[in-house]
């Protein structure tokens, strides 16, 4: 079983691309910090993840820098050869389920204010 479930926050903004026949990809990465080690340093380790059709539209729409996400999905490693000629390999999260964990903003987030009372000093319409 190939599964990976991670909850983090986008280290840059998705980019949104097509494949030469039309099929929507969206590419982040995601920052996920470890448990605090004895020393309380905190590790962090970034996955690149990669969205696909509608998801991929969705991340890409909704989510920026910094928001806080949980993807589901599998790892797929892949095996290249870089520009120095020397043989790499690269693991990405291939996402199946994508949860957009940051709050949206509302439109008009005025925080609400009390109304001022004004003061009356006019007694003379009280009836006793």
């Amino acid at each position: 079983m190939n599964k990976i479930f991670l909850i983090g926050n986008l280290t840059r903004d998705p980019e949104l691309s097509e494949t030469q026949s039309g099929i929507s990809m969206c590419r982040f990465s995601v920052a996920v910090n470890r448990r605090r080690t004895g020393d309380g340093e905190q590790q962090t380790d970034f996955f690149n993840v990669t969205t696909w059709r509608g998801l991929a539209e969705n991340v890409a729409r909704f989510c920026k820098k910094g928001n806080k996400i949980a993807v589901t999905g599998s790892i797929q490693m892949r095996q290249y050869e870089a520009n120095d000629g020397t043989k790499r390999t690269a693991v990405d999260v291939v996402a199946e389920d994508v949860e957009f964990l940051t709050p949206k903003p509302q439109e008009n987030e005025n925080p609400k204010k009390k109304p001022a009372l004004e003061p009356f000093d006019d007694d003379s319409d009280i009836p006793f």
